[in-house]
């Protein structure tokens, strides 16, 4: 078993899920991947691939399998976190027990998500062009060339991420005051998050 000293932090920090993401951690390098630290939590990857990355919440901890939208799920036990999540599905946990029963369930997930990687699936992911634009941003980028060029030299992350915070409000002042907002930013070439 080859643990990463970068990421012994996690596991020895004292929490409410320390037992279980250890267990957790065990059960993903006895499948033979390789142990790193990503986005603050442990990642395992397969020949440099992400596979499935352990990380904890207030109410439960979670393996996530970063392809997990093309595992069979025979169990039903994926989960997709938000609606929009495309690729990503985690097993969630409420205890170190469930982990213990569930042990060779979730080995056979991560071997089923390494014969993924080995024959090169990819998850298809939607378009940009495909998500919807609120009136009240696509009434900026019509009146504001500036504001149009510059949305669209962003990257198509970015582009999504604005126009997901852009639709979820249900009024249209809502909707217009995050447009307004946030026009500086994307006009200075910047994601929501930058």
């Amino acid at each position: 078993m080859n643990t990463n000293t970068k990421v012994d932090f996690y596991f020895n920090k004292a929490k409410k899920w320390q037992e279980a993401v250890n267990l957790l951690r065990t059960i993903a390098l006895d499948c033979g991947l390789t142990e790193e630290l990503k986005w603050g939590c442990p990642c395992y990857t397969f020949k440099g691939n992400n596979i499935v990355l352990i990380h904890d919440f207030k109410e439960y901890c979670a393996f996530l399998f970063f392809k997990g939208v093309l595992l069979k799920d025979n169990e039903g036990i994926l989960v997709q976190q938000t609606e929009n999540v495309q690729s990503a599905r985690q097993i969630r946990f409420t205890s170190a027990l469930q982990i213990v029963e569930m042990k060779a369930i979730l080995k056979a997930y991560i071997f089923e998500a390494i014969e993924i990687e080995k024959a090169g699936l990819k998850v298809e992911l939607k378009k940009t062009a495909e998500y919807n634009i609120p009136a009240e941003f696509q009434s900026k980028l019509d009146h504001i060339p500036d504001l149009k060029e510059a949305f669209e030299s962003l990257t198509p992350g970015r582009q999504r991420g604005y126009l997901l915070y852009f639709s979820a409000p249900k009024q249209s002042k809502t909707r217009e005051a995050r447009v307004e907002k946030f026009m500086p930013q994307i006009l200075n070439g910047k994601g929501l998050e930058d």
